[in-house]
């Protein structure tokens, strides 16, 4: 079996929520491979210099190296990560993340061509990110979406008679958390009876300028912190309408997941999300940053049961496709 050293930001033990390299390393170490990841070292300069080494440290021992990219400041460590890589002669899989790495690719020209020209592949978990590369003349690219155990999601029905919505994402000012409040605040103020939870850690600060402006609007919000996937999909039986509320984005596990659970969505229409959102099918897609926008599609949930039926149970069939047991045969396809 092969061996795999993944290198990303594995913070989910300092606070930070879990993204692929919890979830892939631990689902390609039950498939049997031998997978190492690094780093989670909560220093910036720490990580990077963990990554680098960890790299040096196993030349002799991976057969390939998986690089979580992002479009932020992580991007140089993944350029840094996969010229070390070429150094060594090391095979590596750079694994595309964030709804504004097309954007990197116009910014930063040679430092991508760098590091996907030369990745043995690049993984890329939606036609949104595929497309763009392709346009700008990359071609060594397998979409992979990112998986969800299935089973553990139990399609549930929902009535909606008040309003309870549900927000799940890390706080970050590129996820518009303060949309949500606003969306809130729209809803009472036309005498609806809703309600709003918003789980995740904070980012960026955001999380503390979320409950100002709930504050500074006068609306009570629950705001729940990090949760477990587990505590978070218990939670997700007492809610009704799923809102995403960013302005950046790519292939959100989280939006996944309630069209799972058989939480209608309402999402910003940016990113990836109309590929996998098909508008009016199986969820709602409207304008960033548009508040009105999303009062009007959740007041068409709630008053209208048949849409909301068909909506709901068309995202459950189609994030079936999500499943480990479809998603890891692709795994499987290229690490063998």
């Amino acid at each position: 079996m092969k061996n795999i050293l993944y290198i990303g930001n594995k913070l989910s033990s300092k606070g930070k929520t879990a993204t692929t390299i919890d979830t892939l390393s631990s689902a390609l170490t039950i498939e049997g491979f031998n997978v190492k990841s690094v780093s989670n070292k909560k220093n910036k300069f720490l990580r990077l210099l963990n990554m680098l080494l960890s790299i040096i440290k196993n030349k002799n021992w991976a057969n390939y190296v998986l690089i979580d990219t992002y479009s932020t400041q992580n991007f140089y460590f993944a350029y840094l990560s996969s010229q070390l890589c070429r150094l060594l002669n090391l095979k590596y899989l750079s694994i595309l993340h964030g709804g504004n790495l097309p954007n990197r690719l116009k910014s930063s020209p040679k430092l991508c061509s760098a590091i996907f020209n030369n990745a043995h592949i690049n993984v890329a978990p939606s036609e949104y990110i595929k497309s763009n590369f392709n346009s700008l003349g990359y071609h060594n690219i397998i979409i992979i979406p990112n998986a969800i155990e299935i089973e553990n999601y139990v399609f549930i029905e929902r009535d909606i008679a008040d309003i309870r919505l549900l927000w799940v994402r890390s706080f970050s000012n590129l996820y518009n958390p303060k949309l949500a409040v606003s969306i809130l605040k729209a809803l009472q103020d036309a005498g609806i009876n809703a309600s709003l939870t918003m789980v995740g850690p904070d980012n960026d600060g955001s999380l503390m300028d979320t409950k100002a402006y709930a504050k500074f609007l006068k609306v009570d919000v629950s705001f729940t912190g990090k949760l477990s996937k587990n505590e978070w999909i218990t939670l997700s039986k007492d809610y009704n309408v799923f809102i995403n509320t960013t302005n950046f984005d790519n292939m959100p596990v989280s939006v996944i997941e309630a069209m799972a659970l058989g939480l209608p969505v309402v999402s910003t229409n940016v990113g990836g999300l109309p590929f996998l959102i098909h508008n009016e099918v199986d969820g709602l897609l409207v304008a960033p940053n548009n508040t009105d926008a999303f009062v009007v599609a959740i007041l068409k949930l709630k008053n209208n049961k048949e849409i909301k039926m068909h909506l709901t149970k068309e995202a459950r069939v189609k994030v079936e496709q999500y499943s480990w047991k479809v998603v890891k045969e692709k795994w499987n396809s290229i690490l063998e």
